[in-house]
């Protein structure tokens, strides 16, 4: 699993993260446990809708000439 340490909404730097609101993305070792600086930017980040949850990249949007 892969941490962050970096508010995604704030941009601040979590330096003691422990006690801290954290979501996790994804599973097994290509997780990602995201902290954030408080439970208001957390659920900020909630927030944000995703047009197509788990299919976003599974389309080629490469343009060759």
């Amino acid at each position: 699993m892969r941490i962050s340490t970096t508010d995604p909404i704030t941009l601040k730097d979590i330096p003691d993260p422990e006690g801290h609101p954290f979501v996790v993305e994804g599973q097994g070792e290509a997780a990602l446990k995201i902290y954030f600086e408080n439970d208001e930017s957390r659920q900020a980040y909630l927030d944000i809708s995703v047009e197509h949850p788990g299919k976003d990249f599974t389309y080629n949007l490469d343009n060759p000439r």
